[in-house]
C-alpha cells in the first residue's frame, strides 16, 4: 500500500524543512538528532512493517520512492537510518516469531542503529560474545557504527565458539559507550563513528545464532543496504540540482556579461543544467528499477534453494551494474553545477561544496571498482561475486 493520505503532507513538509537546514547542520556539524526522531514519530521508520503489525505495510518500490526524497532532502539522514531499515528487512525475510515481536517493536518507535564493521588489521571480526553463569557477555570494538549515535539499540554481530552471532544491544546498557568520532571529508553527520561493548550483559532474547540463516538471505541483505547507499547518491544529485537551480534563478550578473543579466536566459547555462538534471533522473530511475526487480524476487515461489541463489545473484549483478552508473553520474553531477555559479558558488555559507564530499563518500563506500570485476567475472565465467565484503 501506499504511504497513508494523512501521513503524505507532513512528511512532504518535514522533509522540507530537514532540507532547509541540512547545509547548516553540515557546516555547524549539528546531528540529525530531531529530524530523525520526527521521521520516526511520523511512522517512517515502521514503513515496512505490514499493517496488522502497526506499520505501512509498504512495498520495496514504495520505501525506495520515499528514501529517494529523504536523501535529497539530507543524505546523512538515510544514511542514518540504513541500519534501521536494514534490520526491519532482517525480520521480514527470516519471519519467524521473534522477527514479528520485533516488528513490533518497531511499529511502536524502536531505532536501531548498525555496528557490524571493526577497525582491525584483518577483515575478521574481533568482537567476541561469551557466556557465563550468569548469561551472555559482549565485548569488543565497532567502527563505521552509523546511525547508532541515534538509536534506542544497535544490531550488531560477534563471534562465540567459532561461530557468527547476530546482537541487539540497547545503546543505554551499562558498558555500551558509543562516539561521534567519525572523520569522514562527506556524510559527516551519519554517527557512522565508534561504538565500544564493554563487558555488556545480554539477554537470550538479545542474541541470534546465524549459523543456518539461508544463503539467499546474506546477499538479500546486501543487496538492500547498499541499495540504500544508492537512493543516498541519487538524493545528493537531486539536491544539488535543486539547490543551484535556485541559486541561479536569483542571479543578476554573470561572468563575461557587462552590467545586469539574467544567467537563467543564458543557453549555456541551460545545457549545463539540462546536463546535471539528467544525469540525477537515470540515477533515480536505476535505484526504482533494482527495488521492482527486488521486489519480484522476494514474491517468487522458487522450485529449489538453487534457483532461489542464482536469481539473487543475478540481482545482485545488476545492482552492481546500476552502481557503476550512479556513483559517477552523481559525482560528475556535484562537480558540473559549480559551472554555472562562478566564483560565488564557492562560498561557504551556501555549502554546495557538501554534495560533492557527500556523493565521494557515499561512492567510496564498497567501490565500485571491485564491483566492475565481479560483473565481469560473472559474464565471463559465471562466479558467484564474494559476499563477506559487500
Amino acid at each position: 500500500m501506499p504511504i497513508p493520505a494523512q501521513k503524505t503532507a507532513a512528511i512532504a513538509a518535514l522533509l522540507d524543512d530537514i532540507r532547509q537546514g541540512a547545509a547548516d547542520r553540515d557546516r555547524e556539524h549539528r546531528l540529525p538528532v530531531d529530524e530523525i526522531h520526527a521521521l520516526r514519530d511520523l511512522g517512517v521508520t515502521a514503513a515496512r512493517v505490514p499493517e496488522e503489525l502497526g506499520g505501512w505495510g509498504l512495498t520495496l518500490p514504495e520505501l525506495f520512492d520515499l528514501a529517494l526524497d529523504i536523501g535529497a532532502a539530507d543524505s546523512n539522514v538515510l544514511q542514518a537510518l540504513r541500519g534501521h531499515f536494514g534490520y526491519v528487512e532482517r525480520l521480514l525475510v527470516i519471519g519467524d516469531e521473534r522477527s514479528w515481536a520485533g516488528l513490533r517493536e518497531v511499529a511502536g518507535g524502536l531505532l536501531v542503529g548498525n555496528s557490524q564493521a571493526e577497525k582491525r588489521d584483518s577483515s575478521n571480526i574481533g568482537t567476541e560474545l561469551t557466556r557465563d553463569e550468569q548469561g551472555w557477555v559482549l565485548d569488543g570494538r565497532k567502527f563505521y557504527s552509523t546511525g547508532t549515535l541515534f538509536s534506542d539499540a544497535t544490531w550488531g554481530n560477534a563471534i562465540h565458539d567459532g561461530h557468527r552471532y547476530g546482537v541487539l544491544v540497547p545503546t543505554d546498557a551499562p558498558g555500551v559507550s558509543v562516539i561521534d568520532d567519525w572523520d569522514g571529508f562527506g556524510q559527516r553527520l551519519t554517527g557512522s563513528g565508534t561504538t565500544v561493548f564493554d563487558h555488556v550483559r545480554l539477554t537470550d532474547d538479545q542474541v541470534f545464532d546465524q549459523t543456518e540463516e539461508p544463503d539467499f538471505y546474506l546477499i538479500d541483505n546486501r543487496v538492500f543496504l547498499h541499495l540504500i547507499l544508492l537512493a543516498a547518491l541519487a538524493g545528493v544529485g537531486r539536491a544539488a540540482v535543486t539547490d543551484i537551480t535556485e541559486y541561479v534563478r536569483g542571479r543578476t550578473r554573470s561572468f563575461g556579461v557587462a552590467g545586469r543579466s539574467e544567467p537563467a536566459r543564458d543557453d549555456r547555462v541551460q545545457i549545463v543544467l539540462g546536463g546535471v538534471a539528467s544525469r540525477v533522473y537515470g540515477a533515480e530511475a536505476l535505484v526504482r528499477d533494482v527495488a521492482r526487480v527486488f521486489q519480484r524476487l522476494r514474491e517468487t515461489d522458487f522450485a529449489d534453494e538453487q534457483q532461489r541463489l542464482d536469481a539473487y545473484v543475478r540481482l545482485q549483478i545488476h545492482q552492481f551494474e546500476a552502481q557503476q552508473v550512479i556513483v559517477d553520474d552523481i559525482v560528475h553531477v556535484t562537480s558540473d553545477v559549480f559551472e554555472v555559479g562562478g566564483a560565488s558558488a564557492v562560498s561557504t555559507k551556501r555549502g554546495l561544496d557538501r554534495h560533492w564530499r557527500n556523493a565521494r563518500t557515499l561512492g567510496s563506500h564498497n567501490p565500485a571498482i571491485f564491483r566492475r570485476a565481479y560483473i565481469g567475472d560473472w559474464l565471463l565465467n559465471g562466479t558467484q561475486p564474494e559476499t563477506f565484503f559487500l
